[in-house]
């Protein structure tokens, strides 16, 4: 990667450097920059919703995806987050979640989403919300976790040979 600078006319090489390094950590760092931004996970003509960050909301497991969003379609993105290194089992952890998530009806979606906008000290309604991301002008005509449309994403600074072999 370079950094160019247009006042000289010119691109010096930058250091290549880790999450670690950095001293960024994967639930206060990488997290927060991305349910903050989540335009950087998606093409310009293409939107991410989050909403929900770290959600247990499984029933009998103590587990935890990091982020869940829905794309523009209403289906529903699991995104997993790993620092500089993916691990060997983040694909079978990932694919768990989205099983998990399979059956989250509209209105359990609409609930999880309130609640998060809850604890992001926003006062704005869900349902406006999701029926304006999704291009509806009404609640009542939200389609979302329609079939089997989820999306799975995984962010990694490198992936092991055991996740790329798999996806």
């Amino acid at each position: 990667m370079y950094r160019i600078n247009q006042h000289t006319n010119s691109i010096q090489k930058m250091e290549e450097t880790t999450f670690k390094d950095l001293g960024a950590s994967e639930r206060n760092h990488l997290q927060e920059w991305i349910a903050k931004n989540p335009e950087v996970l998606c093409s310009e003509d293409e939107g991410l919703l989050i909403i929900q960050k770290e959600f247990d909301g499984f029933g009998d497991t103590r587990e935890r995806l990091d982020l869940l969003a829905l794309d523009q379609d209403g289906n529903l993105v699991i995104i997993e987050n790993k620092l500089d290194d993916s691990g060997k089992d983040v694909t079978w952890q990932v694919i768990k979640y989205a099983s998990y998530c399979s059956s989250l009806s509209k209105e359990d979606l609409r609930n999880i989403y309130q609640q998060y906008l809850k604890t992001i000290h926003s006062d704005s309604s869900a349902e406006e919300s999701l029926a304006e991301f999704l291009g509806k002008e009404d609640y009542s005509e939200v389609l979302i976790n329609q079939g089997s449309g989820q999306r799975i994403m995984m962010i990694a600074g490198k992936f092991r040979k055991e996740v790329t072999s798999t996806v």
